[in-house]
């Protein structure tokens, strides 16, 4: 396959916020984007043409994969062929965990620094600070899993294997909790691949160029809880801080209920991400665009409170799967987003060193400890 180089230039439109015209691999001609003020600010992309029709189709899909990632880093996938009625049994066991009693949760937070496993309460995690910004802890609770039967070869026991495959912490007492998320961490799983293999083909590369780089992948699933607000929140208090994921992509689904997430967009505006019934809002992280050179860059986001009034019933739960690749991978620039007029912006890192320093900074506030650049 013939390899290309995107171009992007960006001018602004008549109300002052950006537009861009990208040349995508397979199209003739550049397409432009309005970035801000459009009635649906996130693209929402059909999946079933790629995943069951003819290789066109898939070159269609990949392309307007590359156009929603490389403005904004969102988009809204739907057609994608999960079973819906697993991943709302995976929300209700999910609220039944954070049901249980504080000191119940708390007896499953992770024993192993650099590793989110288990419950992870309020006030033990910061996000802001991973772009060492400092607020104060975000007001929602989680229970985080990996994958589920890595082995116990010296892959997964030594070195970054350690923390990219800690052990998974489960409660007692909550039947069917266990297996309710495994079965949503393999549903998540198959399309995660199905998403990179598209990625691919936008990134004018083989289709299978991400295969092994995710062969042994570390993804964890997260459901997330966000509690309703009796009390006003402190002053910059949020749901979940501004942050860019430490993933090469995040999936998610969300609940369509006020205090939600939020994108910036490039004029720096915060806009609602839907909820779309059916769909998985899907961004793009720190990883991917460290391959991409910043083609794709990492999408800023935070989830915002609830309006004040919403009530003690305006609570809300997400699932979350952090696409990870394998701990060892080498996170450098990929060869068709570089060249003579683009050089890479960051010198290779291995994929679980810098999600590492990533955790490490989100949980600082909780440890009292300042985390530097050396980790």
């Amino acid at each position: 396959m013939a390899r290309h180089r995107h171009a992007v230039a960006a001018s602004c439109c008549g109300d002052g916020c950006p537009t861009a015209s990208w040349a995508l691999p397979g199209h003739s001609g550049p397409a432009t984007i309005r970035l801000v003020n459009t009635p649906e600010p996130v693209p929402i992309i059909d999946l079933r043409s790629a995943l069951e029709g003819p290789v066109a189709a898939r070159a269609e899909v990949s392309a307007e994969i590359a156009r929603a990632l490389g403005h904004g880093g969102f988009m809204i996938v739907t057609g994608h062929g999960l079973d819906d009625g697993s991943l709302e049994e995976a929300a209700r066991v999910s609220r039944a965990f954070f049901g249980l009693p504080l000191k119940s949760k708390r007896a499953l937070r992770s024993d192993l620094d650099g590793a989110f496993r288990g419950y992870i309460g309020i006030g033990d995690e910061t996000v802001s600070y991973t772009l060492d910004e400092a607020s104060p802890p975000d007001l929602k609770e989680s229970f985080v899993m990996g994958y589920p039967s890595p082995g116990g070869d010296t892959y997964v026991t030594e070195g970054l294997g350690r923390l990219a495959f800690a052990p998974n912490r489960w409660p007692s007492g909550l039947p069917g909790f266990r297996s309710a998320l495994e079965t949503a961490y393999r549903a998540f799983e198959g399309l995660a691949s199905d998403l990179m293999r598209l990625c691919a083909l936008g990134l004018g590369l083989d289709e299978d160029w991400f295969d092994d780089k995710f062969d042994r992948h570390c993804s964890t699933f997260r459901a997330t809880w966000y509690p309703p607000q009796e009390t006003e929140p402190a002053v910059g208090q949020l749901r979940a801080g501004a942050h860019t994921d430490y993933t090469a992509l995040t999936i998610l689904r969300l609940e369509d209920v006020p205090g939600g997430l939020q994108f910036r967009r490039l004029c720096g505006e915060w806009a609602d991400v839907p909820a779309v019934p059916g769909g998985f809002v899907v961004n793009a992280g720190d990883l991917l665009g460290h391959w991409t050179n910043d083609l794709w860059p990492s999408a800023l986001h935070r989830v915002a409170n609830p309006p004040s009034g919403a009530g003690t019933a305006k609570d809300r739960l997400s699932l979350l799967y952090f696409v990870n690749p394998n701990h060892d991978a080498l996170m450098e620039c990929i060869p068709t987003c570089t060249g003579p007029d683009a050089p890479p912006k960051y010198p290779p890192v291995r994929a679980g060193e810098h999600r590492r320093l990533k955790i490490a900074k989100s949980m600082q506030v909780a440890s009292g400890v300042s985390v530097g650049p050396g980790g």
